[in-house]
């Protein structure tokens, strides 16, 4: 029985969606509060905003994911096409074409030959598009599940900070929020940097430097414009 091999690149799709919608979540979030708090606001005007952030950061997340991924299945649609319509009217000079990738890859051009006959035997558009363009099963792009991953993931981060306001003390909430936010970005970019085979105290530096920098500064807005009202 063949050992099947299992690589971190078939996690890149959905790893960078969910990291990146939860990264958001959480700071996004986090940072809202924290402004917001350092305003001198009340407990419920901080979770009114808290809530608010969440749900227009979530329908933000799904939309531009949708947008962004569909624009890329349309250029992968017209690509299929348009090799689909080269194999029906010149497929002589599709097969040279395929030929000719794989004796740049090292084959010797007979056995480039015999590997693309076989292949276009078996699956001729299937094989040009992975080996020419690049677009494989797994790689392919769609746009619902990358909207629905990006803005579950953001509502899952976003959620964590909310409860933060309703649990923690009233005169510590803001201690509170960024204490337990930048916790959960660190693990979050350790989970990440494992996940995908990088070093884990870069993601975690990574991840918690800029979560800080963006609370650090809303809170200093908050503050600021809070004291002015």
């Amino acid at each position: 029985m063949a050992n099947v091999e299992r690589h971190r690149t078939q996690h890149v799709g959905w790893l960078r969606a969910a990291v990146l919608g939860a990264n958001d979540g959480i700071v996004s979030t986090a940072s809202l509060i924290v402004g917001v708090a350092a305003a001198q606001a009340t407990r419920g005007d901080v979770l009114i905003a808290g809530v608010a952030g969440l749900v227009a950061g979530a329908m933000s997340m799904a939309a531009g994911e949708y947008v962004s991924v569909s624009s890329q299945s349309d250029t992968e649609k017209a690509d299929c096409e348009r090799e689909r319509l080269e194999l029906e009217t010149d497929y002589e000079s599709e097969r040279k074409e395929l030929a000719a990738i794989y004796v740049g890859r090292g084959l010797s051009p007979e056995l480039a030959k015999q590997v693309a006959d076989q292949l276009m035997e078996h699956d001729a558009l299937g094989a040009h598009l992975r080996d020419e363009l690049g677009i494989t099963e797994h790689f392919t792009a769609r746009p619902v599940q990358a909207a629905l991953s990006s803005a579950g993931a953001f509502s899952i981060g976003a959620v964590i900070p909310l409860l933060t306001v309703l649990l923690a003390p009233t005169k510590n909430l803001v201690p509170f929020v960024v204490g337990i936010s930048l916790v959960l970005l660190g693990l979050m970019g350790a989970l990440a940097a494992r996940t995908g085979g990088s070093p884990v105290l870069k993601g975690i530096v990574r991840v918690t430097f800029w979560g800080a920098v963006a609370m650090a500064l809303t809170a200093g807005v908050g503050a600021l414009f809070g004291t002015r009202v």
